[in-house]
């Protein structure tokens, strides 16, 4: 059973056609393909928010100096990955 000619696949399709109706398929296809485009967008929209809030976001600087006087802290410096 190697590969199906093109006879194997319209019946099947027939098949599909015959069970759900075109009107419910029409809606499905419908459905998906929204269903994609937003995906895109999403994806679009996060690339773009995450490109434009890298270069604004301040570096963070620790001095080491704890606000309650604890002397158990470390002096630390953490710099932005440039």
């Amino acid at each position: 059973m190697g590969s199906f000619s093109i006879w194997h696949w319209l019946i099947v399709l027939l098949v599909v056609v015959m069970i759900f109706g075109t009107k419910k398929l029409r809606n499905i296809g419908s459905d998906l393909g929204g269903a994609v485009k937003g995906f895109k967008d999403g994806m679009k929209d996060g690339s773009a928010s995450d490109a434009s809030a890298a270069p604004s976001a301040p570096a963070q600087q620790v001095t080491g100096q704890p606000a309650n006087g604890d002397k158990s802290a470390i002096d630390v410096e953490a710099r932005q990955k440039s």
